[in-house]
């Protein structure tokens, strides 16, 4: 016999009816006529090919063969009805399985440090971390969310901008007392630049300088091309070249000295940061949770950041 949905209603009519002991009842609390009733327990005799009531005008019981249909159904209905309260659950309660796909300048500098703390406010939570310069494919993968920076390519998947952070041009002060501080963006052309490999491209990204509405593109160049911002971060402290690296999660090298911002006067070119998920119908609260989670330990790290 081929299963529809007809046949899970004519079942859980069945149950209502059995735990009602009459159809008039059964309709009452199901707001259905008597005769609707009695009309879908017919249409289920008729599927399993059995008879499941004997009836009258005063009592109602189940035959034999329905009684032991009734005992067998039974068990897998309710096991429906706790799946869908489970599921229904996840909707409220942050807990199971947590796979993120995080960028890796974000997970290490940014994320890291506060994980203990998101881990103790969710102890039913159990979070893989996967740190990627490409997204892939979040569905294959079984990925429930990524943060990602830069702007997003367009697809099936839900991207939510979270926030824009500065890009600041920086260099270390024993670079700039070896070969001299630039006073205008276009004097990069004849400085070292660290360059930074695009994963999405495999081009070095453009450097350019923003200010109101004026965008002022400047070509540089560098001996280094780097696809890790914490080696670049690194080697811009330790002399290496100037660099454009976002003021999120920067703060702290700018407070100490080891970094100076080069050109504050230009101060509105922004990156911006999201998650994406493969759906926004009915995400699970463990999914929200993560996202906020997000969103505050980006609001504390310091200035620079514009939260969407």
């Amino acid at each position: 016999m081929q299963f529809d949905g007809r046949l899970l209603g004519g079942v859980s009519l069945l149950a209502a009816v059995v735990e009602a002991g009459s159809f008039a009842r059964t309709a009452e609390r199901l707001e259905m006529s008597p005769s609707g009733v009695s009309r879908a327990i017919a249409r289920l005799e008729a599927s399993v090919g059995i008879r499941l009531f004997d009836r009258n005008t005063r009592s109602l019981r189940l035959t034999s063969e329905g009684q032991r249909f009734y005992e067998e159904v039974m068990p897998h209905l309710e096991a429906i009805g706790m799946a869908a309260g489970r599921a229904s659950g996840a909707a409220h309660r942050v807990e199971g399985r947590l796979r993120v796909q995080v960028d890796p300048f974000f997970s290490a500098l940014v994320m890291a440090p506060h994980l203990p703390a998101f881990c103790q406010r969710y102890p039913d939570l159990h979070i893989e971390v996967l740190t990627r310069e490409v997204i892939g494919d979040l569905v294959s993968d079984g990925v429930d969310v990524a943060v990602r920076f830069g702007p997003q390519p367009s697809s099936s998947l839900v991207a939510r901008r979270l926030l824009e952070t500065r890009i600041l041009t920086v260099a270390a002060p024993s670079y700039l007392e070896r070969c001299g501080r630039p006073a205008t963006p276009q004097e990069l052309e004849a400085h070292d630049c660290l360059q930074f490999r695009d994963p999405q491209t495999g081009h070095p990204f453009d450097w350019e300088f923003q200010k109101g509405r004026v965008t002022l593109p400047v070509a540089t160049r560098g001996t280094l091309l780097l696809t890790d911002v914490g080696t670049m971060i690194n080697a811009c402290v330790a002399g290496a070249g100037i660099a454009q690296l976002m003021s999120l999660g920067l703060q702290p090298l700018l407070a100490s000295g080891a970094l100076v911002e080069l050109f504050p006067d230009w101060p509105d070119e922004v990156f911006p940061l999201y998650a994406i998920y493969p759906s926004r119908r009915h995400p699970p609260a463990k999914v929200r949770a993560f996202l906020d989670f997000c969103l505050q330990i980006t609001r504390d790290s310091g200035s620079g950041v514009r939260l969407m």
